[in-house]
This record gives structure tokens, C-alpha cells and sequence, in this order.
């Protein structure tokens, strides 16, 4: 089920959307207006695609299919008192079926093409293994997380978690089924965070999520309820896994993401010198 967040985000794209269709349909008014007040003689087609092509890349492939068939019919119709003058009224039609037809696949072929570059995008941002951000994902959203909080003053968390006896599991029961079990603890995490939160793996068995906005009394609630079903996850499963996690609850941002995440990752290898299975907490600055 969504989350009203989720449900937020969704209505926004759709009216997002909804404008830039309109802003479509408009270009191609303005272009149809110019093309029959400037009359048959002067070629205009080549400009109905500049509407075509800002629907298919900022709206998608059904609104450029659109845009494309107004396109063509509003050049049909601005030179249709123009087809008199050519050798044939069929000329005419067959003159904006071709032009349909380059408009279709101009959209098209641009839509996919965007659709392909943000399928890359997203690959190149997300660990293969897990579906979860990678590294390199997490240090840019860190940073735009810093520069948010160092703005508005508001503190946010980050959650530096490292599973304990994971080398047993990769040794005992094979690598295969370690794959698996950290496909599990992202699936897990990803049930258990809320919409705005962000979970990223750093590499092995070493995960980091970002909370924002999170003081350290939301976090302790947060934290304790993900590690908990982190714990029932592996023990339905039957494999002998635990946690050890280091909360940092930065009041004031630090000046870097590597920073934030040594001070983190610290935190959590004092819970594994200690016993492993368990939370250490701390804010920044200390």
C-alpha cells in the first residue's frame, strides 16, 4: 500500500506532467498560427517538431504520439487553402501523412532514447546485487543532505549497519545463499523505512541508511524497530546472523560525507569490540 508520501509524490508528477502536455499543445498552436498567417508558400514542418519533440522527452512516449497527430493535423489544416495552388489536392495529404509519420518517429525514438539514458543512470547509481544505492549514489545524496541541513538547521541520521558472522554463513553454506541473505536484509530494510529514507550499500556486508530530519530520540524508535525485524528475518530463515549498528544523529552537519560516514562506521565497530549484536549511539558534535 502507499504511503500518503508516496501518494504526494505521484499526484505532483501528474499535474508536473499535465502542464507540460499543455505547454505542448500550445507550441503547436503558436507554430500552426505562424504557419498559416505566413501562407503555403513558406515551410513551417520542420518547427511543429520542436513541440513534439519537448512532449515526448519531458512527458513520455504517449504524450509525443499526441503532440505528434495534433502536429500533422494542424499543419494539414494551416495549409489546406494553400493545397489549391499545388497539382493535385492530394499532395496535400499525402504531404501530412508523411509529416505525421516523421513526427511518430521522432517522439519515439526519443522517448526511448531518454527512457534508455535514465535506465543507465539508475544502473549506474545501484548496487547490482541488492537493488540498494551504491556507494557512489550515497555520497551525492550525503551531500545534498549536508548542504540541506546546514541550510534549514534541521538534524538528520545516518545508520551504519555491519552483519555479524556473515563470513560463517559465505563459508558454511556457500556464497550463493550469502547472496541471497543480503538481498533479504535489503527487502527487509526497505519494508521497514519510511518513503524518505535512503538505504545504500557500501560494500560485503556493510550497509548505511540516511534518515532525514531525524533527531536522536526518532532514531533510537526507528533503529531499534529495524534491527528487530532484521533479526527476526534471518532467525525465519534459519541463518546465524546479527547485527551491529552505529547511530549518528548529527545535530550540526559535518563538512564532508566521508567524514560523517568514518565517524558512523567508528561507532559501529565499537559495538562489534563490545560484543557485537547490539546499537551504540552518538551525536555530532560530540
Amino acid at each position: 500500500m502507499a504511503t500518503p508520501t508516496q501518494l504526494l509524490v505521484a499526484g505532483v508528477g501528474r499535474q508536473n506532467r499535465a502542464v507540460l502536455l499543455i505547454a505542448g499543445f500550445i507550441g503547436v498552436a503558436l507554430v500552426a498560427s505562424a504557419d498559416y498567417l505566413t501562407g503555403y508558400d513558406r515551410a513551417f514542418g520542420f518547427f511543429y517538431l520542436l513541440p513534439v519533440t519537448f512532449a515526448a522527452w519531458f512527458v513520455g512516449e504517449q504524450a509525443g504520439i499526441v503532440i505528434s497527430c495534433v502536429g500533422a493535423l494542424a499543419w494539414h489544416i494551416a495549409n489546406m487553402e494553400g493545397s489549391a495552388a499545388s497539382s493535385s489536392p492530394a499532395i496535400l495529404y499525402w504531404n501530412s501523412a508523411t509529416r505525421l509519420g516523421f513526427f511518430l518517429v521522432v517522439a519515439i525514438l526519443l522517448s526511448k532514447l531518454k527512457n534508455a539514458l535514465e535506465r543507465e543512470g539508475a544502473l549506474s547509481r545501484t548496487d547490482f546485487l541488492t537493488g540498494a544505492l551504491n556507494s557512489r549514489a550515497f555520497s551525492e545524496i550525503g551531500m545534498a543532505e549536508i548542504l540541506r541541513a546546514r541550510r534549514h538547521g534541521r538534524p538528520f541520521t545516518v545508520v551504519y549497519i555491519d552483519l555479524d558472522n556473515f563470513k560463517t554463513v559465505n563459508d558454511t553454506l556457500g556464497h550463493s545463499i550469502g547472496n541471497t541473505l543480503l538481498r533479504h536484509v535489503v527487502d527487509t530494510l526497505k519494508r521497514t523505512v519510511r518513503a524518505t529514507d535512503l538505504i545504500a550499500r557500501l560494500g560485503g556486508d556493510e550497509f548505511v541508511i540516511l534518515l532525514p530530519e531525524t533527531d536522536g530520540e526518532s532514531a533510537k524508535v526507528l533503529v531499534s524497530k529495524l534491527r528487530e525485524h532484521l533479526l527476526d528475518a534471518m532467525q525465519n530463515q534459519g541463518w546465524p546472523v546479527t547485527f551491529s549498528v552505529g547511530v549518528l544523529t548529527c545535530v550540526s552537519p559535518p563538512a564532508t560525507v566521508d567524514e560523517m560516514i568514518h565517524v558512523a562506521d567508528v561507532l559501529m565497530y565499537e559495538t562489534k569490540k563490545t560484543g557485537k549484536n547490539a546499537i551504540r549511539y552518538s551525536t555530532y558534535p560530540e
